[in-house]
């Protein structure tokens, strides 16, 4: 039988009322996994009067205090780095590697939350002689928090972290897909790290029957959640009722612009990068490589080259592991149909690989495409990258902006005064020079348009978890 595995409320895991479990699978074979609880209305209503319970607490406590459980809570994560990345690469499919970085990731969050935590404050404003005024950051409350499936454990330490050091208190919603990493986390938050009781909750189910509830329970009072536009403009209405404040990722379909003066060594490795990063499972995925008509052929050639070499592989070490989901794998393979339909020229890939099982797909270059395209405007979130010529500034910056989303974009040039001139235009919440990605947990990130609104990473996701209040004293 395989191991089910329960809520965490609480403090302690706590099994489902209604007394039912979902079944994951594993994509690196597509065989059964684990079970997970099936939550409720119920469980829900649980989770979210431990969280009201436990913030009086919580909030009340001096920041350093704070902030040092979250930095041993970084700690612990590190000391169980290998057993997480396990886990992670089981769930989801990434390379062991790959699995042990999202790993580190989740750790730096709680570290640089908890080094910051001390650093968040007010302001006094003068109002003249006769007046004292200062503003204070308050918690919200309980933060409801709904995670996508591609990036568990750093995902949730992106949104947990800024919301327990600014003095909320937290429930969690995982994937459905991926959510025993998670569960392990909280265990560990509160076994070993010294994390409250009810300070950080999860609640595992679908997101009809888990994550709508969470939007609407009337003692959450900040919902952020990472996902699909469709997702996203339904928690948008649901919490538009209630006036909830929302932080919404909702994903992209991020231009990579690549001028004539480029290092096209370095352009053509960080581009591959930027498609292939996690499967091509990755909001901020440079899936549009825009490149200047002089440099079109040979750019082409050397990056089909080079990625005719990646490896589609089964083993956890190397190689790009598979799709998370099945239903995941079958919209990549949709994609390559369209984009036959619609004329685009495969330099590489463009077929589902043999492989012996598993939802693996191959990476995939696509020329003969322009930006009105399907596989041009619509986020594949895979491996699949399209190559679209320009001839000067102002057409690659017309091109880039020409989508509906706005979550990143990169450029590649040796002219510093066209690479500030340039990420001045495009219209995407974060612009990364010669590499791709780039940044750090230090880097706010957020989109423009249908990516969403809000910021996670930084200072500035501190701050979006607190409110602020003015107070001003006549004297």
């Amino acid at each position: 039988m395989k191991k089910q595995w329960n809520h965490f409320i609480e403090g302690t895991f706590f099994t489902p009322t209604g007394g039912e479990y979902i079944q994951e699978f594993r994509p690196m074979t597509g065989e059964l996994g684990e079970e997970i609880a099936r939550g409720s209305v119920t469980d829900v209503d649980a989770a979210v009067t431990s969280a009201n319970a436990a913030l009086h607490s919580w909030k009340n406590k001096k920041q350093i205090e704070r902030g040092r459980v979250l930095m041993a809570i970084a700690r612990d994560i590190r000391n169980s780095a290998n057993d997480f990345a396990r886990q992670e690469a089981d769930e989801t499919g990434k390379p062991l590697k790959v699995a042990a970085f999202e790993v580190e990731l989740c750790a730096q969050y709680f570290e640089y939350y908890g080094g910051v935590a001390p650093a968040l404050h007010g302001e006094q404003i003068d109002l003249g002689p006769n007046y004292h005024c200062y503003t204070t950051r308050d918690p919200f409350g309980v933060i409801g928090v709904i995670l996508p499936w591609n990036a568990p454990m750093n995902q949730a330490g992106r949104a947990i972290a800024p919301a327990l050091a600014a003095g909320n208190t937290v429930v969690v919603k995982p994937s459905e897909f991926t959510s025993i990493s998670l569960l392990q986390m909280a265990q560990m938050a509160v076994d070993k790290s010294g994390l409250p009781p009810g300070v950080f909750n999860v609640v595992t189910g679908t997101g009809k029957e888990t994550g709508e509830p969470l939007v609407v329970h009337p003692l959450v009072r900040k919902l952020a959640f990472t996902g699909s536009v469709r997702a996203g403009r339904e928690i948008g209405k649901l919490a538009g009722d209630r006036i909830l404040p929302l932080t919404l990722e909702l994903g992209g379909k991020s231009p990579n612009i690549i001028f004539e003066d480029a290092d096209l060594d370095k352009a053509i490795h960080g581009s591959i990068m930027a498609f292939t990063i996690n499967s091509g499972q990755v909001c901020l995925a440079g899936t549009r490589a825009l490149v200047h008509e002089s440099i079109f052929e040979e750019f082409s050639k050397r990056i089909a080259t080079a990625v005719k070499k990646l490896q589609v592989s089964d083993g956890i070490e190397f190689g790009l592991g598979p799709m998370t989901t099945k239903a995941q794998y079958d919209q990549v393979g949709r994609y390559y149909e369209v984009a036959k339909k619609e004329g685009a020229k495969a330099l590489v890939g463009g077929e589902m690989p043999r492989t012996n099982g598993g939802w693996y797909v191959a990476p995939t270059v696509y020329t003969n495409v322009t930006n009105d395209m399907s596989i041009a405007q619509e986020e594949v979130f895979g491996p699949v990258l399209v190559l679209i010529p320009f001839k000067d500034e102002e057409e690659a910056v017309a091109i880039a902006n020409d989508t509906e989303y706005g979550l990143a974009a990169g450029l590649w040039t040796k002219d510093i005064s066209r690479a500030h001139r340039i990420a001045s235009k495009i219209e995407a919440g974060q612009v990364f020079v010669n590499e791709y990605p780039s940044g750090g947990v230090e880097t706010p990130f957020g989109g423009y348009k249908k990516s969403g609104f809000g910021r996670e990473k930084g200072l500035e996701a501190l701050h979006h978890y607190t409110q602020t209040k003015t107070t001003i004293i006549r004297l």
